[in-house]
C-alpha cells in the first residue's frame, strides 16, 4: 500500500460545522476508511493548513476518489501528496 499526506484547510462552512460538532471529525474518518484507505495518523495544525493526515491507500486512483469526494462537499480544500519512506527513496535512486 502507498502512503499519502493529505493536507486540508477548512472553508467557512467547514469551520462552522466543526465548531458546532467537533466530533464530526471521527465520523468523517469512518467515511474515509469506508472508501478503502486507512488513516495512519492525524493532526490538527497551525498555519496555512488546519489538518495533516497520513493515509495508506492501495493506489493513486483511490486517493483521487477520496480527495475529490471530500473536497466536493465544500467544507475543506484538499492537497494530497504521495510519500515515500527514506529507505524507499534511497532504493529507487539506487536502481
Amino acid at each position: 500500500m502507498a502512503v499519502y499526506l493529505m493536507l486540508t484547510t477548512l472553508t467557512d462552512q467547514g469551520r462552522r460545522t466543526l465548531k458546532e460538532k467537533p466530533e464530526r471529525i471521527r465520523g468523517v474518518n469512518k467515511e474515509v476508511e469506508a472508501m478503502g484507505v486507512k488513516i495512519l495518523s492525524q493532526y490538527a495544525t497551525l498555519g496555512i493548513y488546519d489538518f495533516l493526515n497520513l493515509i495508506e491507500a492501495p493506489d493513486n486512483e483511490t486517493m483521487l476518489k477520496v480527495a475529490t469526494e471530500f473536497g466536493a462537499r465544500g467544507t475543506i480544500q484538499v492537497m494530497t501528496l504521495p510519500a515515500l519512506t527514506i529507505d524507499q527513496f534511497i532504493s529507487k535512486l539506487k536502481g
